[in-house]
């Protein structure tokens, strides 16, 4: 699940913080840097929760209004479809969410009100309504209320941003990325797999560890080498006036660029320019990018680096 896109992001911001910290070491960034890959991976399984935990207060606030209409001697009209939905059983037994959940089980129990009014947004959605109308549902309908419960309801969600922000500082910038996980993997449930339905896998592979590692390694490492690159390229401009997140945005860019000869140069350098979209000014992807292509060239040419 842990892409090279959210691997590359990761590294910037970490390099940022540690430039940032007085005192801290090498070892404590890097330590910091693993650790926030796996808060990532962390975020994703704590959002496929939401639409369990979502699901389980849908289901006390029906049976509730059930046990009242029974109490009071009325008709009982309340609907059971949406607590029956397929899809949503489904996940809520996965063996490997059920599993994240042993291991954290407070994550929902105390936002019980969000939980609430969550579930009344739901109610609210045209798409809902149209569902619960249709009467019986196949298990492919099922599927696609939530992803479209998710999509609206989630992808964009104030209040769920402040609570995703008190509970881990990385994950309001992580979202993003952690959500086009989350719509894959309700994509890729089949009903046939039942519990035994495989959730992504933090890494894709060994090689995307591998990278982060080095990655980060690199960077840090190399800082008075890369840096020294940067600053050839400035003539007379002294490295404080270049703004210091664009500056960690060149280390860790010329990090992957020396590093991993197998990945094209031209892909290294637009990655690095939208991050620095991301997280710097206007300005910067213009300024990144001409600095990395000028720097790359001068390598090759001197032989110091090789491309395939």
């Amino acid at each position: 699940m842990i892409n090279r896109e959210l691997i590359r992001l990761k590294a910037v911001q970490i390099l940022y913080s540690h430039y940032n910290r007085e005192g801290q070491t090498p070892e404590t960034a890097e330590k910091e840097f693993l650790s926030s890959l796996d808060k990532a991976y962390e975020l994703y399984q704590f959002l496929l929760m939401l639409m369990v935990s979502v699901h389980h207060m849908a289901t006390r606030i029906i049976e509730m209004r059930q046990s009242r209409a029974h109490r009071l001697g009325e008709n009982d009209t309340v609907s059971t479809k949406f607590i029956q939905n397929r899809f949503i059983a489904q996940l809520r037994e996965n063996e490997q969410l059920r599993a994240f959940k042993e291991k954290n089980n407070t994550f929902w129990s105390d936002e019980e009100d969000f939980l609430r009014q969550f579930y009344s947004k739901i109610t609210e959605q045209p798409f809902y309504k149209e569902y619960m109308q249709n009467g019986d549902s196949s298990y492919e309908e099922d599927r696609e209320l939530w992803r479209l419960i998710y999509r609206h309801l989630i992808v964009e969600n104030e209040e769920l941003d402040e609570i995703l922000e008190d509970r881990c500082i990385y994950w309001n910038d992580d979202k993003p990325i952690v959500d086009t996980f989350v719509l894959k993997t309700i994509r890729r449930f089949e009903e046939k797999m039942g519990p035994q339905q495989p959730l992504l896998p933090e890494f894709k592979d060994s090689d995307d560890r591998d990278f982060a590692v080095t990655l980060f390694r690199t960077a840090l490492k190399g800082e008075d080498n890369f840096r020294g690159l940067i600053k050839d390229q400035t003539k007379n401009w002294d490295l404080d006036r270049i703004a210091l997140m664009d500056l960690v945005i060149m280390q860790v860019a010329l990090a992957e660029i020396t590093s991993f000869p197998g990945i094209p140069l031209s892909v290294s350098i637009n990655e690095y320019v939208e991050v620095a979209k991301y997280y710097s000014t206007p300005r910067s992807g213009s300024y990144i990018n001409g600095m990395l292509d000028t720097i790359s060239k001068r390598l090759i040419a001197e032989n110091k680096i090789e491309k395939k």
